[in-house]
């Protein structure tokens, strides 16, 4: 089996990994678009990661202007085995206190301006999204998390909203009772493209505020969720330090490296060949196998 190599998407606060040796900013075109930034590889310990930053250096991507579809693509045309997004997100529930982390399990997506699948005319398939995280890397993620000195949550459902603008009160409280645990505007569709693109994929939320469902509570301000975030970015530094630390030395086959195997619906010969040059690097294993 192939080794690990980490692919790492830094949310909000998150913009480089220092400790990465031999760092190198390398440009990946894809089919889809210019991901968000260059890709940071480097290594820790024994193995190879790579990081992007999904908003940019210096935050210049808004939610809904974020191509996930490239920064995925770009991903898995780097050789990751793995993706690790690492998200601010607002808290719905009175424990989820700004300053600890959750490493979700669960969506709900209420997005509706973005590009949610890398498949369509020509080339149609339908991934199973039933357990969108992998337990395995969600599993490490809480470890390494909890070894930086975070105070972890082990699963949670994350309500991934359109944005830019925060929740009103009537959203927040509807959002509590469907069950959510945490609110953000980033992780759909990126979980359904790493599931498309056979990566196994983990979010670990960094909690920096209330949103605004609690009575008396202030509305959401940028300013505050700055402050937490700089508290919660060197923590989230040092779960990928440590991550590296707890990887087990071979990499075991996971269900999501086959995913597709199960998906694709549209007959060979009936495939749109425009449409297969585009997914040369999503489904190039698949669609080899069956030719």
């Amino acid at each position: 089996m192939p080794g690990w190599r980490i692919g790492v998407i830094g949310g909000s606060g998150l913009y480089e990994i220092d400790a990465l040796e031999n760092p190198r900013w390398i440009m990946i075109d894809t089919p889809w678009g210019a991901p968000s930034d260059q890709l940071l590889t480097g290594r820790i310990g024994a193995f190879e990661f790579v990081f992007l930053p999904r908003h940019g250096r210096g935050h210049q991507l808004p939610p809904s202007d974020v191509n996930a579809r490239a920064n995925i693509d770009a991903l898995k045309r780097a050789g990751c085995t793995d993706v690790v997004a690492i998200s601010a997100v607002g808290s719905l529930r009175e424990e989820l206190a700004p300053g600890q982390f959750v490493v979700v399990d669960q969506f709900v997506d209420r997005t509706f301006a973005r590009d949610k699948s890398f498949f369509g005319p020509g080339m149609v398939a339908h991934v199973s999204m039933a357990d969108p995280t992998c337990p395995r890397l969600s599993g490490l993620c809480a470890d390494a998390a909890s070894a930086a000195g975070a105070t972890v949550v082990r699963g949670g459902t994350y309500l991934a909203m359109e944005g830019p603008q925060f929740s009103s009160r009537a959203e927040s409280l509807l959002y509590r009772e469907w069950g959510c645990d945490v609110i953000g505007m980033t992780a759909m569709p990126e979980a359904k493209l790493a599931r498309e693109a056979e990566l196994p994929y983990a979010l670990v939320g960094m909690v920096t505020d209330y949103d605004c469902w609690r009575g008396g509570e202030d509305a959401v301000e940028v300013a505050a969720v700055i402050a937490q975030l700089m508290a919660n970015a060197e923590v989230g530094r040092q779960l990928v330090v440590r991550l590296a630390g707890l990887l087990p030395a071979e990499r075991g086959a996971s269900p999501i490296d086959t995913a597709l195997d199960r998906a694709i619906i549209t007959a060979p010969d009936a495939r749109d060949p425009a449409m297969l040059a585009k997914l040369d690097a999503v489904c190039a294993r698949v669609t080899a196998a069956q030719r």
